[in-house]
Parts: structure tokens; sequence; C-alpha cells
């Protein structure tokens, strides 16, 4: 018996030997060893990207690693990133086939992650050319502006009532509602906003689920046994119903235009209130050349909805929070904003191309919090060679942003906050510089940027200018919890509390 369990181990022993080696003679990236069946995937950890940071620098900023079956190549350098998603985008322009993508994003119907091909590039043009265009974009300025005015209000009132602000919490309702009014063209409120934001967090989270079948298939039974299959089914549907019921209820109003000989005319889309206006207009118009279907418009409302409010409220925790721990960086900011408005309380858009300052916060909160950490996975389309190495057909791609933005190679005391880096820099967040990709580059880069920033801006700017800011109880700033919860976005694990006090 002893002899057999000897022998057990010895076989393992040379079998996990063979297995880690087994790429090396493909020159392969650096790969840390491996055990059988389950590859990499012990350690990943509960935050990867810190993970990935760790492993990279003994590994290398092209470092192999093997998730179940699947070979995963983690980038974490800007060199690298460039290769990736500029000199060989188009290589690399493809998404993995994902289980939870599958239910919940309509068979990955939409463009986030949707597989390169002609398919992908049409819808992409709807969303560059009609959804985010600059224009329609800054059609929705009042909407914008009207939400954040009221959020002012709010915060107002609780200030005349001495009572601290859950910013975290504001923030997310905030961002709710611009991004409801925008595509769905009407915001949720009492009960049903709070069932609203119950079903967003979810759907959130399942996206950002691991699951364990994408990476080993033959284990994919778990997630019908464990019920996440039955839970994301269940979230797909109450989506589907909500996008259903705001479809027909668009199409049934614009049916009461044409018979109260309103303003209906298909000839332009200009008048065309919210993205789910323009969608049906793109429909009945055929003004993107291709037919554009029920459960496209579907997809792609759910895409613009989800990408545009957890970032966004994640973006803007992140930068009051860093706002109120540094309150050098509070005051320069105020300076600014308050020297711009003069005697005016509400900051308008036009207002914003004067605050340089302003616009060095947020890429500096974009680049310390990147709200998505590990940046949506590529996958290669076809054999390459890349910096030497082979990387193969299927080889699943991600770019660790989180740690290029925090790389000293690139910058100068990386894990402190401050602005004032970005002051004489030409480095932009729009995915020309790799230093910093909070949202992505090259083909795949996210086509919200102009619509996320819009929202950052203006109301960041409105809540510096307004109030003057502190923690409860007279708290010190030094003790301010920054613990971190991973999931697709990386938020704030203690919601933000502070005191406003209105500026005079």
């Amino acid at each position: 018996m002893l002899f057999t369990v000897l022998l057990f181990f010895l076989l393992l022993c040379l079998l996990c030997k063979w297995y880690s080696n087994s790429t090396k003679s493909q020159n392969s990236p650096p790969s840390p060893p491996k055990f059988p069946i389950i590859g990499n995937l012990h350690q990943i950890g509960l935050f990867p990207h810190k993970t990935f940071q760790t492993l990279a620098k003994k590994y290398g900023p092209m470092m192999l690693l093997h998730f179940g079956k699947v070979p995963v190549l983690v980038i974490s350098s800007a060199d690298a990133a460039r290769e990736i998603l500029k000199t060989h985008d188009r290589v690399f322009a493809s998404r993995p086939n994902m289980v939870m993508s599958n239910i919940i994003l309509y068979d990955s119907k939409d463009v986030a992650a949707a597989p390169y091909g002609e398919y992908w590039r049409q819808i992409r043009s709807i969303c560059v050319l009609h959804i985010l265009s600059v224009r329609r974009v800054q059609s929705l300025r009042a909407v914008r502006e009207e939400e954040v005015a009221l959020l002012m209000e709010k915060i107002r009132h609780s200030s005349s009532s001495s009572l601290p602000v859950n910013l975290s919490e504001s923030l997310s309702t905030l961002t709710n509602d611009i991004v409801s009014r925008a595509t769905l063209g009407r915001k949720y409120s009492g009960a049903s906003g709070r069932e609203f934001k119950k079903l967003m967090m979810e759907f959130t989270e399942l996206l950002g689920a691991f699951v364990v079948g994408d990476f080993i298939p033959w284990l994919d039974w778990l997630g019908h046994l464990s019920g996440l299959y039955a839970r994301a089914k269940r979230v797909a549907k109450r989506f589907d119903d909500l996008m259903e019921e705001t479809v027909e209820e668009h199409i049934n109003r614009q049916k009461g235009a044409k018979d109260n000989d309103q303003d209906a005319s298909d000839s332009d889309e200009d008048h065309h209130k919210d993205f789910v206006d323009v969608l049906l207009w793109i429909q009945r118009t055929n003004a993107v050349g291709f037919p554009v279907d029920r459960t496209i418009i579907k997809a792609l409302i759910l895409d613009m909805f989800t990408a545009g409010t957890d970032t966004t409220s994640t973006f803007l925790d992140w930068a009051m929070t860093e706002l109120i721990r540094h309150p050098n960086v509070m005051r320069k900011l105020q300076d600014e904003v308050r020297n711009v408005a003069g005697d005016r309380r509400d900051i308008t858009e036009e207002d914003l191309v004067h605050m340089p300052y302003l616009k060095a916060v947020a890429k500096e909160t974009l680049r310390l919090h990147v709200p998505i950490p590990l940046l949506v996975p590529h996958e290669c389309m076809q054999d390459i060679n890349l910096k030497g190495y082979r990387i193969a057909a299927g080889t699943r791609v991600i770019v660790n942003a989180w740690a290029i933005a925090r790389d000293p190679e690139y910058w100068d005391e990386p894990e402190e906050f401050k602005p004032e880096r970005f002051m004489d820099s030409a480095i932009d967040v729009k995915g020309n510089d790799f230093q910093v990709t909070p949202f992505g580059a090259g083909r795949r880069g996210c086509p919200g940027i102009a619509f996320a920033m819009a929202v950052n801006e203006i109301v960041l700017a409105n809540l510096v200018h307004q109030f003057d800011w502190g923690l409860p109880d007279g708290a010190s700033v030094e003790n301010l919890d920054m613990s971190e919860t991973f999931g697709l976005t990386m938020h704030r694990k203690i919601p933000l509390v502070a005191v406003a006090t209105p500026h005079k």
C-alpha cells in the first residue's frame, strides 16, 4: 500500500511538472506553475487585479496563465497593451464566448459582448453614429443639468436638517436617473426605483461572476446545481420584460403623436427624446442599411443602461472620496470652479471648458480608481507572434488597466492622488495613451466616453461649488475607510457618508 501511495504521488508530481512545462517548447510567454485540470485558477484570489500585478512582477508584463483549459494572456504594461489594443488590434478584436453574457445579454447580441465580425460592426456603427454621437450627447444636456439640480436641492435639504449625506447612494441614484431618462425616456422613483436599483446591482454582480463552466466545460453542471444559471435567467427575464414594456410604450406614444398630427416625421432623428426613440426611428426608416429587429433594440438599450450607470457612479464615489481625503486638492478645485461660476449657484456645461484642474482631477481619479480594473476580455482570432512569443488562436487576453495605471515606470508616486500630474501633460484617458486606459482602446474601446465624461464633470463641479464637505462627527480624513469590493466594477466597500455645508 505504501509503495502504491508513493507511486501515485510520484506520477502526480511528474504530471504537474509536464503540465507546467508543456507550453515552453511552443515559445509561449512566461507562465507560473499550474495544476492539472484547474491550471492557475487557484491563484486568482479575491482581487484578481492585485494578484495579477504581483505575478507580473515575477513573470513579466506578458504572462500566460491557464484557467482550466483556457489559455489566458495577462497584460500588465502600457507597451504590451499598445501591442494588443493598437498595433494588432484586429487580431485581438473579438470577445470570448461566455455563458453569463449569453444568458443575460441576449446571446451576446449587444455591442460589448458580441464576437468580432460584420454583425458587431453594424451595431457598433449604430452606437457611434446615432446613440452616442457628439450631437446626441449634447442634446441630452438638459437632462443632465436638471437631474444634477435636483440632487443639489436634496443635499441642501439634508444640510439644513444637519443630516449627513450618503454620497454613495445619492450618486448611484443620480446616475441611474440620468441614464434612465437618456435611454428609456423615464426614471424610476420610490419603491419602483429601489427595486430597479436592486435589479441593476444583481445584473452587474452576475455579469462579473466567475463561471467555472467557461473554463472547465465538463463542470458546467455546477452552474445549474448552485442555482447561478437559474438566478441569471430570472434577472434576464425581468430585464427583458422591462425592455419590452419600454419599447411598447414608445411605439404607442409615437402612434398617438401621429394620430394627433404632432411632429412625428420619420425623416429626421433630431426630435427623438431618448435612445429607444432613436432605435425605433432607425428600425422604421432602415437608416443604417440593415434590418434592426426587436432583439437588437433591447440588447443595445441594455448595454447603454448598464454601461452608463455603475461605472459613472463608481467614478463619482471615488472622486469625492479622494477630494475629502485631500483638502488641499478640494480647495484648489473649489477655487477654480467658484472663480468660473462667480455669483451663480449652478454650474452649466458651458462652464466646464474653463476648468482644466477639474479635468485633471477626473483623469487622476480614473487612473487611481479604474472603474473596471480588468478590461473586458479580448480573444485572439489567429496565431500570432508578439514580442517574440507565440500567442495561439483562442487565447483569452486580459488587460490589467489597474496595474498599468499604477506602474512606477510611467507614474511618479503612483499610489498618490496627485491631479497636478495631468496639468502640464498631454496624456488623456480616451484610448490614445496606454498608461491609462479606463475606457479601453482600439476597435473595442468604449463608445460612450463623451457621455460618461459629460456626466462626471457636471456632477463633480456642482458638488464642490455648492458645498463644502467634511466627515461626520469630526472624523479624521486619515481614518476614512478605502476598502474596495471587486466585481465587474470596483466599488467602495463602505458607503461614503459626508457632511455638506452650503457655500455662501
